[in-house]
């Protein structure tokens, strides 16, 4: 599985919400794209990932799952995508 974005944007709290990644072999659907930002490449505009579904996926397509990557400190869970996460169906094959 090969993951790339992009370098070099500054991702700067308040001025982007909208970020591109590639995902390929491994499990992902080959030749889509999901997602759309604006003109602007600044807010998102269609079909929405949230960063803790993108990680989710990810850890799916390695053969793990994310829930399993839990634990207890003072009185919370925590994992990688935080208690929120879920597998994006979409992009997989």
């Amino acid at each position: 599985m090969a993951i790339g974005g992009q370098m070099g944007r500054a991702l700067l709290p308040g001025h982007h919400w909208a970020y591109a990644s590639w995902l390929a072999g491994g499990g992902v659907k080959g030749g889509i794209t999901h997602g759309e930002s604006d003109e602007y490449g600044i807010k998102v505009a269609k079909d929405p990932v949230h960063v803790h579904d993108f990680h989710a996926t990810i850890l799916h397509l390695l053969g793990l799952n994310h829930e399993r990557l839990t634990y207890r400190h003072n009185g919370r869970d925590f994992r990688l995508t935080d208690v929120s996460g879920e597998v994006v169906d979409a992009l997989l094959a």
